[in-house]
Order: structure tokens, then sequence, then C-alpha cells
């Protein structure tokens, strides 16, 4: 019986990952000051010897004022990149290849934790401004956010830059650009927060030139072998925001550029009044399916996959070329070995677990 292609080797230029199971950016919440800990440390290092092909970090953020909450992890000083690279170099003993998303929360910045009711934290009670593309607030009663100017776009793209930079030194091997779930990338690709009447602004080509300018100045401290990859809300769930349409338009400008490998299909976001038809496993892989298709660009399907069968189908049938996975590794961080397991694979076992193998 073959290996199913889900636990094959897959390759994005010159990183190959053991598998196409990849651990999806998962807040912890956790930092202090954009400061990861040893908590961040056993968590990753657990899912890569879980046997993940590729592993995450959560959003790691190019700036103070643009973390989610206080406890978010930033790497935009020198004391932050000692504890990426320690994470980096964990996840590559324990078999993975370390991945980095590289995120500015935008006008969903200032916020407490979510086991503190998630609410936005205004400035007055010791929270920031937060940063966008409009003064639009991201839900009623938050703090209106600061339209940026221009120069202060040009500022946060150089912030992606040099956090890249210091990502590369780290020893990640693929970093990620969040443009999803209403963070600052989103924020500007959707008509919903961005009503600008400049060059950032505008058609759905003005909305895109953030995400663009980003993605170039990226690549510019971001080896050429090593691969990058963007996250994308593919729909808004609400008229008037994104469709699926317009995610297939922003793809093909993406891989027409040459400097992205894989899109990351997530959804949702944007707008406190989202809805969504329906959740159920997988609900988000028809977008991933329709980027590859229309995009012509590798993608990641994410969102409520939790079954090794249904994992194996959807790489199997081309609906995606790997599956990213949050809750069901939350809850077991060996889950690749177990769905080696249920699909008749030998699960690549540390030698240092081997005893367990049965």
């Amino acid at each position: 019986m073959s290996t199913p292609l889900l636990f094959q080797p897959i390759s994005f230029r010159s990183v190959t990952a053991r598998n196409r199971i990849v651990v999806s950016p998962m807040c912890q919440y956790s930092a202090n000051d954009g400061l990861g800990n040893d908590w961040h440390v056993q968590h990753l290092g657990a899912r890569a010897a879980g046997g993940a092909g590729i592993v995450f970090t959560e959003a790691t953020h190019v700036s103070a004022a643009g973390r989610i909450t206080p406890h978010c992890l930033g790497l935009y000083t020198p004391e932050h990149q000692s504890l990426l690279a320690r994470l980096a170099a964990v996840i590559t003993t324990c078999g993975s290849v370390p991945g980095i998303q590289l995120a500015h929360a935008g006008r969903k910045a200032s916020s407490r934790v979510p086991w503190e009711g998630g609410k936005p934290i205004g400035v007055e009670d010791g929270g920031w401004l937060p940063l966008a593309p409009s003064a639009l607030p991201a839900v009623p009663g938050a703090t209106v956010p600061h339209a940026l100017s221009a120069s202060e776009i040009a500022d946060i793209i150089r912030q992606f830059a040099a956090t890249a930079r210091m990502a590369r030194e780290a020893g990640f091997k693929v970093a990620e650009i969040h443009g999803a779930h209403g963070y600052l990338g989103h924020s500007f690709l959707s008509q919903i927060s961005n009503r600008r009447t400049d060059a950032y602004g505008g058609d759905l080509g003005g909305r895109s030139r953030f995400l663009l300018e980003v993605i170039e100045a990226v690549r510019g401290e971001w080896p050429a072998d090593l691969p990058l990859w963007v996250r994308l809300s593919c729909t808004d769930w609400i008229h008037g925001g994104l469709t699926i349409e317009d995610t297939v338009s922003v793809s093909r400008r993406l891989a027409a550029t040459g400097l992205v490998d894989l899109i990351d299909c997530s959804s949702g976001g944007v707008s406190h009044e989202q809805k969504i038809p329906s959740l159920y496993p997988g609900y988000q892989v028809p977008f991933a399916d329709a980027v590859r298709a229309g995009a012509g660009i590798a993608t990641g399907a994410v969102g409520l996959i939790t079954e090794p069968t249904h994992a194996a189908e959807i790489v199997a049938n081309g609906r995606a070329d790997v599956v990213l996975l949050a809750r069901a590794l939350l809850a077991d961080p060996a889950w690749p070995l177990r769905a080696a397991k249920v699909l008749g694979v030998k699960p690549e076992l540390p030698q240092q677990y081997l005893r367990a193998a049965v």
C-alpha cells in the first residue's frame, strides 16, 4: 500500500518538510513586552516532536503597537530575537521545519487576552492607539484607530522587513505574512475597513497595494531559497466585503510576482457583523480549492480539520497542498503520529520515543 500523499514529503524552494501537516499559528497570549518564555518553547517543541512537517510560531508582531494584546509575541528588538532563535532550534531538533508568522494587529490591537474577555483596552486604561487604513473602530465602543499617513505606512512596511531579517537570523525557514482575520493587512484589503481615497484605497488594486509592498519588502530580507507564505481571509462573510472572487484575483497578483509560494486560506475577522452560514469540518476547504485552481498557486487548507482521513482526502484530491491544524493539535500534540497509524503509515517517532512504537 503506497504512502498517502499527506505523509509524503513536500518541498517549497530549498525547504523540504517530512509531511504535509502544518501547525497553524496559534496565539498563546503568554509573552510580556513581546518576550516569549518557556511556555512557548514547550508548546511548539511538543508539536514538533509530535510529528508535524512544519511548525509555525504564533502571530509574531513587528512592533509594540502592532500587538493584539499586551501578552502577544513580538520580534522587533534584539532582545526578542534570542527566544525566537531558541524556538527555531527546538523545532528543528524535533524534526520539523520552523516557520514564523509576521503580523501587525492594526485596528484590532490593544485588546485584553481572550480569557479576560478579549475586549479593547482604552488608552486611558493602559492600552495604546491602534493603527489602521481608516479611522474606523473594529467594534462599537473601541478606540477610534489612527488613520495611517503614507509615510507611516512606509514605516510599518520597513518594520515587516526588519522582523523578517531578524527571523532569518534566528533560523526560521518559512515565513508567513498575516493578511487575514481583520488585522492590518486584511483591513487594507477589505472595503469594510478601508475607505481611503489615495493609492492605498479605492478599488481592489489600490487596497492590495499595502500587502504587495509588504511582500516586496519582506522578500528583500528573506532569502530567495526560502519560502514565503501569505495568509488571507478569503471572504469577509458580510455583504459588501471581500469575496472568494476577490481573493482569487489578489492571489493571481501574488502568484505573478514570483515572490509568494503558498496562500494560507482562512476567512472572516474584519467585521463583528459577519455571518458564517454553517460551521462544519473543513468549511474553509473550498476556498483553498478555488484559489489553487483559479490562481495557479499552492494553497493551505485550515478550519475544523480534525480527522486523519479528512486531512488525507483534502491533499489527495488536490483541494490543497497542505493542511494546517490548530485546535486538533492543541488537544493532541502527537496528532500526526496518531494520524499516521490510522492511515497505515509507520510513524516517524523521535528515537527517544521509539519504545512507544506499537
